[in-house]
């Protein structure tokens, strides 16, 4: 049929360096999820749940609660000795999977699990990321009643460092997206120039094959 040879004779036109342009450009980038907030700060003095863990309050050992007391306290302590333990807050029955430096050097000043402080007590200090906020758990626990006393306070020196790495982020999300919006523009662009070209071609008999045979 007529409209089947015209559309092979302009397929016969495309040269090769341009049959990627007929194809959408495909985002070479995926967004990945910042982990802080933009401001920091304002959601750890806003949020309700921020503001109630902020204030000193019991904690309490959750770890193996199905076994006995004296293998919850070994457990205890032995989690504590390697750098980790699972605490609550008793009062909101928030858990929290604390991560620590459980290094004992006698001459570390700040120690993050400190079994010296206090006799029958363990103090710990935990650095995390909380709902988008860099925070720092302070707290201690009674060695033989796993419970104790704790709270979260607002990490200044890492929401710093985390925000500079969310701005860099985003900084390098907007240049990709502009980057990714200048190809598809340029793909427009050329398509509708390559199309005017066969329009014109057309107009002026000049397509060749396809145009011969009528």
């Amino acid at each position: 049929s007529k409209m089947m040879n015209e559309a092979a004779a302009l397929a016969n036109m495309i040269p090769y360096d341009t049959i990627g342009l007929y194809e959408q450009p495909k985002p070479r980038f995926i967004f990945k999820m910042p982990r802080v907030v933009p401001d920091q700060k304002s959601k750890f003095e806003s949020d309700e749940l921020f503001r109630r863990l902020s204030r000193e309050s019991e904690i309490r050992y959750t770890g193996y609660r199905e076994r006995s007391i004296e293998e919850r306290q070994v457990r205890f302590m032995n989690g504590c000795r390697e750098g980790h333990t699972e605490t609550s807050f008793v009062a909101s029955g928030t858990n929290l999977q604390l991560v620590f430096n459980a290094n004992q050097n006698p001459y570390l000043h700040d120690k993050e699990c400190d079994f010296d402080k206090e006799h029958g007590k363990v103090h710990i200090k935990s650095y995390f990321i909380m709902n988008g906020v860099c925070v720092r758990f302070r707290g201690w626990l009674d060695l033989e009643r796993l419970d104790g006393v704790g709270c979260l306070e607002y990490d200044d020196r890492r929401a710093m460092h985390e925000d500079a790495i969310l701005r860099d982020q985003i900084d390098r999300y907007n240049q990709r997206l502009r980057e990714f919006e200048d190809t598809k523009r340029a793909y427009r662009d050329n398509r509708q120039d390559e199309m005017e070209a066969v329009r014109r071609g057309v107009a002026s008999g000049g397509i060749g094959v396809g145009a011969s045979m009528w």
